[in-house]
């Protein structure tokens, strides 16, 4: 291999995968008797790990989607689609952008199809997730990190 190839920036999917999923339906099934439609809340976050080998990162984006009526949970969805990422000479300042807002845009498709599919199988109408921005959502976090107290 030349020094040129060996130092080009790599940006590779090394595995795509659920690392946790779970569904509830506390109510049921008297909560399927109810007309009225839920309010759905959906929480997002994503963390990033370096793993052992050189160059590979752990990057999970959780998903919590949680439907109720008044005050009874009709059902609590939790994904946690997870990939290892191969990331290689690129700039330090670089690595965050891509471990906050490259992997989650990989990896949100994943986790909107599982919530969408887990959702039918609990009995109700499926769940799509909104496009989201990951950029916004990074330079969110780096504004809360960078406004706390050392």
């Amino acid at each position: 291999m030349s020094e040129a190839t060996s130092a080009a920036p790599v940006f590779a999917i090394e595995k795509i995968y659920m690392k946790d999923l779970s569904v509830e339906v506390p109510n049921g099934p008297q909560i399927f008797l109810e007309r009225e439609a839920p309010s759905v809340e959906v929480g997002v976050r994503s963390e990033a790990k370096p793993l052992q080998q050189e160059g590979l990162f752990e990057v999970v984006l959780a998903v919590t989607v949680t439907a109720k009526l008044k005050d009874k949970t009709l059902f609590l969805v939790e994904a946690a689609q997870a990939g290892i990422f191969q990331i290689r000479n690129i700039p330090q300042q670089d690595l965050g952008p891509l471990l906050g807002i490259a992997c989650p845009n990989t990896l949100f498709p994943y986790a909107r199809e599982a919530v969408s599919a887990v959702t039918t199988r609990a009995g109700f109408p499926p769940v799509v997730l909104a496009p989201m921005s990951f950029e916004a959502i990074y330079q969110q976090q780096q504004a809360q990190q960078s406004s706390k107290p050392n």
